[in-house]
């Protein structure tokens, strides 16, 4: 302890420089989007975003992320846990907590934010909707949900000696009322021998979100796609009582694949026992209602 104290008081941490460390949040929900009036309606997935006051440390006006839409977030305290600053700024920023969130990734190519050298950690948090009441934080001017979707634009696959590369560019579009943002995101895998690396970038667009944002919110689309196969993720984002129409929508739209209601039914209820009947029936409907089922509490992961 002694050692460790001399060695302490003789370091001299002014030598090197300090990058800021960021937490940012994406916040994910899924809603009801009316079709026709006697059937089910689809559901569409909704990312939160903030719209951006400026950085109060750049006083000069050509602040290049002021005015944009961005995901929630900020700077994490010196004396601060990583997990700590993200609820922290879950709840200054939209007023929500106590929710599903999970660490995504770290974000730290050198000039992706063009004011200092910027190193975030990503977080997911899932959520209901119909149970939020959303505020902007003092550094926002205002908070939206902003229908989200991808579309494949391109693939191109390139032979190399001892693999391929393969480069795939998707359109990620947000919407909200008149507001609608598009960034484009570009997939490369590389692949040489057995080992395989995977880059994602964006195309620089003056329109589109602020810093590197859309490249963490298509990072965080494909996680939650992956991981609703084979956990139970997807139940964040119900309410405690649902059909298995509403249920097998919200799957559709994340995963972007038709599923088959025999083969889904048969899948939750026979197979991975995911959820559990209940007495109680849809009420209130322009169609025919259908039985209430619940998550299954004591369900265990495959």
């Amino acid at each position: 302890m002694n050692e460790s104290k001399e060695f302490l008081k003789e370091y001299d941490d002014s030598k090197y420089k300090k990058p800021s460390a960021t937490v940012d949040m994406i916040i994910l929900t899924a809603v009801d989007v009316e079709t026709k009036a006697r059937s089910v309606p689809d559901k569409v997935l909704r990312v939160l975003l903030i719209k951006r006051k400026g950085d109060p440390l750049v006083v000069d006006i050509t602040d290049p992320y002021k005015g944009k839409w961005a995901l929630p977030g900020g700077f994490v305290n010196y004396y601060e846990d990583l997990d700590a600053a993200a609820i922290r700024e879950l709840r200054e920023e939209t007023n929500i907590f106590d929710v599903y969130m999970e660490q995504l990734y770290t974000w730290g190519k050198v000039y992706r934010d063009l004011r200092r050298r910027v190193i975030s950690t990503s977080y997911m948090a899932l959520v209901d909707s119909s149970k939020l009441n959303i505020k902007a934080g003092d550094d926002a001017e205002d908070a939206c949900w902003f229908d989200v979707n991808i579309t494949l634009l391109e693939e191109v696959k390139t032979q190399i000696k001892a693999g391929y590369i393969r480069k795939t560019t998707y359109e990620l579009s947000l919407v909200n009322g008149e507001n609608e943002i598009k960034d484009t995101v570009i997939v490369t895998k590389k692949m040489e021998g057995r080992t395989s690396k995977i880059d994602l970038e964006y195309v620089d667009n003056p329109s589109g979100l602020a810093f590197d944002h859309a490249t963490i919110i298509f990072y965080a689309l494909e996680r939650l796609k992956n991981k609703v196969e084979y956990t139970d993720i997807a139940f964040s984002l119900m309410p405690e009582m649902f059909t298995l129409t509403e249920l097998k929508k919200l799957y559709e739209v994340i995963t972007g694949k038709v599923i088959y209601s025999r083969n889904f039914r048969d899948k939750m209820e026979k197979q991975k026992k995911m959820v559990i009947e209940t007495d109680e029936w849809e009420s209130g409907k322009p169609y025919k209602p259908a039985r209430l089922f619940r998550f299954n509490p004591d369900w265990v992961e495959d």
